[in-house]
């Protein structure tokens, strides 16, 4: 196989030789040829945000006279052809690699430099495309401006979608009764409605959670430049560019008052992915109970049917397993573990920078392209269409004893107890054996034992 053909390029450090096809230039091939770690580069959604950030610091720029409109316009257009999605392919540099991220910052400059230039007009990646800025700035704002518009487009409207699917369910299950159930085992009775609106009721929690977060979130570095000073940015810098990609966006960006703050901590970015790991928890939590309600059919508790996917066994025909909880609980569980890094990543402020921001942002926005992919399976091909069993779960609510408990305030506890000790014994519907044991007529039984009325909140 023929080496392909190489250019020179230079840098502070040397030559290097670069593919002769390549946007980037020296200082992106050193990066390539050193890190060998993952084979995988940051996320299409950050390079995205990080040529949005490179044509709002253009502007700013421009407005302050610090690059002349030809160059800034240049700049400008390059950098919005990389966030509409073109040129992907040339920011190969690993996700692991310098844990300021200047190798993706001098990446990103130096392509733009190259789309930039023309035969007259000569654009510099550090002098142009870096003006007013650094890695310490640039990669935190681009962080967080990606686990921003990626929480806007995706994550929420994801997570909107599953729990309108519940509570669509929610409507259609109000009459259907069953048996609830704690540590496993029987309890009182529940409407499936009601089951349904606490897996509700956690999701809108956690959406408000992951809103409380974003206002943080939307708190950008940029300005800071180096340490936190604003060293070589004007004034206005950080406070421009903000305004720029809050224009860009949508989203309402404001500059981080204190500097210092945004460039030695990561702790907002370690807020949001507790807020993910607490969402991961939610799906977990409803992907198991529609596991235990499918299970069976017959020797399990076989109170709904989830939509038949796909064959369950190469050996056992006729199996058919609950594939998207499982894959929603794998998925969940992944997000867990990454949170774990990036409080790990957190923890890696030494003075005046943290360095784990490449790994930071590859998680934070894995797992919120995971969240949302598990929240529209769960959604579409597991709630929508479940069916519920109601001869399962009448049968098993007749003879639950634990229904005696609506005797207590008539007869006591120690009374209620052997009651259903008996009926759990002798398998006979509950009703059969207060009958038996108390003196309440059975019309006036069968009122207090009646599994429907359970479920609402006693009256005055």
């Amino acid at each position: 196989m023929s080496k392909p053909a190489m250019r020179q390029e230079q840098d502070s450090l040397g030559t290097v030789e670069v593919p002769e096809q390549a946007l980037w230039g020296a200082q992106t091939q050193r990066a390539v040829d050193n890190f060998h770690i993952s084979g995988r580069p940051l996320p299409q959604a950050f390079i995205r945000a990080l040529a949005q950030t490179k044509a709002a610091c253009a502007e700013a720029n421009q407005g302050l006279d610090q690059l002349p409109d030809e160059v800034a316009g240049a700049i400008v257009a390059a950098a919005e052809t990389i966030a509409s999605g073109e040129h992907a392919d040339a920011f190969p540099v690993d996700v692991y690699q310098t844990g300021s991220g200047t190798s993706s910052n001098m990446n990103m400059n130096e392509v733009i430099a190259r789309l930039a230039s023309s035969d007259t007009l000569t654009v510099h990646p550090n002098d142009h495309v870096n003006r007013s800025q650094s890695s310490n700035d640039v990669i935190p704002t681009a962080l967080h401006v990606a686990a921003s518009v990626q929480m806007e487009k995706q994550l929420m409207p994801a997570l909107r979608h599953l729990i309108a699917t519940i509570a669509r369910r929610e409507g259609e299950l109000t009459a259907i009764v069953k048996t609830g159930r704690t540590h496993l085992m029987d309890a009182m009775p529940v409407r499936m409605s009601q089951e349904l609106s606490g897996w509700r009721r956690q999701l809108e929690l956690d959406v408000e959670r992951l809103r409380d977060t974003r206002a943080r979130v939307n708190r950008l570095a940029i300005g800071g430049t180096a340490v936190g000073t604003g060293i070589n940015a004007p004034a206005q810098f950080g406070d421009r560019v903000t305004h720029r990609l809050a224009e860009r966006t949508g989203i309402a960006f404001e500059r981080e008052p204190n500097g210092f703050a945004a460039l030695a901590s990561q702790d907002t970015a370690v807020e949001l992915s507790g807020q993910l790991r607490t969402t991961a928890t939610s799906l977990i939590k409803i992907a198991n109970d529609l596991r235990w309600m499918n299970s069976g059919p017959l020797a399990g508790l076989g109170e709904i049917a989830l939509p038949a996917l796909q064959p369950g066994s190469s050996i056992m025909p006729g199996k058919v397993n609950p594939v998207i909880p499982e894959a929603v609980i794998m998925a969940a569980q992944q997000v867990v573990g990454l949170d774990a890094a990036v409080a790990a990543a957190g923890q890696g402020g030494n003075f005046q920078l943290n360095v784990g921001l490449p790994l930071i942002a590859d998680n934070l926005l894995t797992q919120m392209g995971l969240l949302a992919r598990a929240a529209e399976h769960l959604a579409d091909r597991a709630i929508a269409g479940f069916t519920v069993n109601e001869e399962v779960l009448r049968t098993a609510l007749d003879r639950n004893p634990i229904l005696v408990t609506a005797l207590n305030a008539e007869i006591g506890y120690e009374a209620g107890a052997r009651i259903a000790k008996e009926a759990y014994a002798s398998g006979r519907p509950i009703v059969d054996v207060a009958a038996e044991h108390t003196d309440i007529p059975r019309e006036r039984l069968h009122a207090l034992l009646n599994p429907a009325s359970l479920t609402e909140p006693q009256t005055d």
